[in-house]
């Protein structure tokens, strides 16, 4: 593993004069970006949608409940594809990561007539004791002994895996886990009926972590190239002091022999393309 650079040797240093010309030449591009944004913003709002026929049933605290009760009385429902497999001991330090942003929107969705909610495939009991101790207040259910997640192409079967590639991200590809992240959103009509309307995989769910988005802004950025994969670093919002895994066998990371900078794990991925 090689060690990050100096920042400070790399940069040139100028006068206040000589940076503000650099930094408004770097504005005309962020504003290209934020354009572009926009516009791919609306193209994903025009996608077709797909009215869903499948009666999905997940476990809740308040007993087992449809699709159409996760809308909880809004009409618009996006739910995070949380990686936590039946037999694992905790959920994914990655999708943790990412979850560790949702509970401050989640008024604010609400007043936009949008519902969150979370979805893993493990048992109720695992997940409310994880989600206790993470301290995490969003509706955290499990698809445990459903079709949902298989079907939304975030868990894989052994034999999924042993083929060597499976469907996920709209292609198939190698993945280091049997449970894979994603975000996939909902509509639901004043008739009761509900249709998908977009999913987004791999580096499409960065958008939800705030804490990337700063780093981006600092000298060092995500200074994740020296790592054996991009999330390395990531651990429990309670664990950075211990570095404690309930799952000896990390579950949710790639195998590490060192080979290859571009390994991914669940919600982190040095993939280029979204």
């Amino acid at each position: 593993m090689s060690e990050p650079p100096n920042q400070a040797e790399e940069h040139k240093i100028v006068s206040p004069e000589e940076w503000i010309a650099a930094r408004k030449d770097l504005l005309k591009k962020e504003k290209e970006s934020t354009r572009l944004r926009d516009q791919l913003s609306a193209e994903r709002r025009g996608l077709p949608w797909v009215k869903v026929g499948k009666n999905y049933v997940f476990d809740t605290p308040g007993g087992k409940v449809a699709l159409a009760d996760l809308f909880a009385g809004r009409s618009q429902l996006v739910i995070y594809h949380f990686m936590f497999g039946p037999d694992w001991q905790e959920g994914c330090p990655s999708c943790s990561f990412v979850s560790d942003h949702f509970d401050g929107a989640l008024p604010h969705l609400a007043a936009r007539d949008v519902t969150m909610a979370v979805v893993s495939r493990a048992p109720l009991a695992k997940i409310e004791a994880f989600k206790q101790r993470m301290g995490w207040r969003f509706n955290w259910v499990s698809s445990n002994g459903g079709d949902f997640n298989a079907d939304f192409h975030v868990s894989f079967t052994k034999e999924e895996i042993a083929r060597g590639k499976v469907n996920y991200n709209y292609a198939m590809q190698e993945f280091p886990s049997a449970e894979a992240p994603g975000l996939s959103v909902f509509y639901k009509d004043a008739a009761g009926d509900v249709f998908h309307t977009y999913s987004t995989y791999g580096r499409g769910l960065e958008p939800l972590v705030g804490t990337y988005t700063i780093l981006d802004l600092v000298p060092k950025g995500r200074d994740e190239d020296h790592l054996e994969f991009s999330m390395e670093w990531v651990r429990y919002h309670d664990r950075y002091a211990t570095n404690e895994f309930a799952d000896a066998n990390k579950p949710y990371w790639p195998e590490m022999a060192g080979s290859s900078s571009s390994a991914t794990c669940g919600c982190g991925s040095a993939e280029k393309p979204a």
